[in-house]
């Protein structure tokens, strides 16, 4: 009876619920590259736990619930489904488990198209921090797909990675016209959506820069834009920080966890790129900024904690946090 509890409740949750695995995710991908290793695969063992049940549903929802999973794929949350996929894809290639990341490329890869168009279909002026999610997504399958063609020196994957890396770029350009900028200091967490998403496209330039098929003048285009991206998504993480203080949003939505990944994802980026680029301060940095991106975590953990969770169908699934509006 406890089982099917708990499986109606995670029944209940929303497509940004996938921003908890992809924050727990991230912290495990940087974790390990500052030699946490316990850490780390207890932060990885939270995001497999997560994303197990959430992928059950979204697998249900497809094949048995038509009318709400295409309610829900309208959104910008639903690709979540994408990128956290992506990025626990990431975490297991670094343990050296390619088959089972292979197979999360594949399934990513697979279900990216579909969802991409139909948030685009119903996009709209004024939008909030989810928007960047078609970014996001899209750089995932580039950080997956690059980490991947490193592993097996697949030079057509890293093409594969480059085109992604390149539309994704093109997608952040798109969703930045749409942003409502007033959810800088107004929004529930997502806002931070926003610079995490450069913090991606920066790490999937890093991987990028890395590979030995770019030389000359396509591996300094890489690296500098890899800079580049980095450096605007700490002007964004100074900026959003800024607004956090000054407005603050201290009761508990779903949206938080995508307050966390940004944080996580700018931390991996400047570890990632520090080697890559030549610039070998952004390796402290990151381990500076990998800190408060735990500590966020934790905040965020003990904030759903608190919830009385056993009313309803749960704190996570709470109107406040869903549906997203559009303005």
């Amino acid at each position: 009876m406890a089982g099917r509890a708990v499986c109606g409740w995670w029944a209940g949750l929303p497509p940004a619920a996938g921003g908890a695995v992809m924050a727990a995710g991230i912290l495990s991908v940087g974790l390990q590259l500052t030699g946490h290793t316990g850490a780390s695969l207890a932060a990885l063992v939270i995001a497999v736990v997560l994303w197990l049940p959430l992928a059950a549903d979204f697998v249900i929802r497809f094949a048995a619930d038509r009318g709400r999973f295409r309610a829900q794929a309208d959104t910008p949350a639903a690709l979540t489904a994408v990128a956290a996929t992506t990025v626990l894809g990431t975490r297991l290639a670094q343990l050296g488990l390619q088959g089972l990341a292979t197979a999360l490329l594949l399934l990513s890869a697979a279900i990216w198209p579909g969802l991409l168009c139909a948030v685009m279909r119903h996009w709209h002026h004024r939008m909030p921090g989810a928007a960047f999610l078609v970014c996001v997504a899209t750089q995932g399958l580039a950080v997956l797909s690059a980490t991947l063609a490193a592993a097996h020196r697949l030079d057509w994957l890293n093409r594969a990675a480059l085109a992604c890396f390149c539309l994704g770029a093109l997608l952040y350009l798109v969703a930045l016209r749409r942003f409502d900028f007033h959810e800088v200091l107004g929004g529930a967490g997502d806002q931070w959506v926003a610079g995490g998403a450069l913090s991606i496209t920066a790490l999937a330039g890093a991987k990028l820069t890395a590979a030995p098929l770019w030389t000359g003048t396509v591996h300094t285009a890489l690296r500098t834009a890899t800079l580049v991206a980095l450096a605007i998504s700490l002007g964004w993480y100074a900026v959003l920080l800024a607004a956090e203080v000054r407005s603050p949003r201290t009761h508990y939505d779903i949206r938080r966890w995508s307050t966390v990944f940004p944080l996580g994802m700018t931390a991996t980026a400047c570890l990632s790129a520090a080697g890559p680029t030549g610039v070998p301060w952004l390796r402290p940095l990151g381990e500076v900024l990998l800190w408060i991106a735990v500590a966020a975590w934790l905040l965020t953990l003990a904030a759903w904690a608190a919830q009385p969770r056993w009313r309803g169908p749960g704190p996570l699934s709470r109107v406040r946090a869903w549906p997203i509006r559009f303005r």
